[in-house]
């Protein structure tokens, strides 16, 4: 596995694989990585002759009282990692390569309407952070193919419609959430879990597969499961950000004769906030 920083570098290796007719895969992270972000890489290899992915801890998607400077980064644990996978090129850029001037005067790109729900009622321009960063690597790495973690549904669908509607040449795929045995999905923030909130924080997902199965019975008052389950996340000990049931390609509302739904649930357990979701 080759290790690069620079744009210019990265360009260059790319541009030599393609020159070769090779297609590229491409896995985007913040680094601390774990069984999940692995699970990314090893679908990009199977995907494309090439596998590269980035390490970029992304100040423009964080929120003045969220974890930007305690974000942990762990470059040569994670870089371990991803050559035992057998990646082929790691970025791992700067904030001043990726930033070269203040934040507030880069180009943004922002994506209508689906960020303004879910994660992003509460974190005012977290996913514009995200779609620019996202852009911009796509300009970088120009690849094929780009794979993405279900577990983060609401990015996922953002970043689709954005490469849809800049008309990106790249493939969008989704992979399904890697979990614990006992259903937890894994995060990087899991590791701000105590050990007793950890014992907890499975019935997160609990809570999810009974809505799950409710909908699946027939059930269709929207508001009443939510609060149902609200309230069963609040008595385990969670403080609930949200509890929602909705279409999964638009993230709307839905209507009773929808039968294509997903929950997504995102609450406070202790300093971890955890977000999750299940197609029913």
């Amino acid at each position: 596995m080759r290790t690069v920083h620079t744009i210019a570098e990265l360009r260059a290796q790319v541009a030599a694989w393609k020159q070769a007719g090779e297609r590229v895969a491409f896995v985007p992270t913040m680094g601390n990585l774990h069984r999940g972000h692995i699970h990314l890489v090893e679908r990009a290899r199977e995907l494309a002759p090439r596998a590269v992915a980035s390490i970029f801890v992304n100040p423009m998607q964080f929120g003045p009282n969220e974890d930007f400077a305690a974000y942990p980064r762990t470059l040569d644990a994670d870089s371990r990692q991803l050559e035992a996978a057998g990646l082929d090129l790691l970025f791992a850029p700067s904030v001043a390569e990726m930033y070269p001037r203040p934040l507030e005067k880069m180009t943004q790109v922002t994506v209508p309407d689906l960020p303004t729900v879910l994660c992003g009622a509460n974190r005012a321009g977290h996913f514009t952070g995200v779609t620019t960063v996202v852009s911009k690597l796509f300009n970088m790495v120009q690849p094929d193919i780009a794979v993405f973690g279900e577990k983060d549904w609401q990015q996922l669908v953002i970043i689709r419609r954005m490469a849809a509607d800049l008309d990106m040449p790249v493939e969008i795929i989704g992979v399904a959430t890697v979990r614990e045995p006992e259903g937890l999905a894994l995060s990087s923030r899991n590791g701000y879990l105590s050990v007793g909130e950890r014992a907890i924080a499975p019935t997160l997902y609990v809570t999810l597969r009974a809505t799950a199965e409710r909908l699946r019975a027939g059930e269709r008052d929207w508001a009443r499961l939510e609060d149902e389950a609200k309230a069963r996340l609040t008595a385990a000990g969670f403080r609930p950000d949200y509890f929602e049931i909705r279409r999964p390609d638009d993230l709307q509302r839905p209507v009773p004769t929808d039968v294509d739904l997903r929950i997504f649930a995102a609450a406070w357990l202790g300093r971890a906030r955890l977000i999750d979701n299940l197609a029913v």
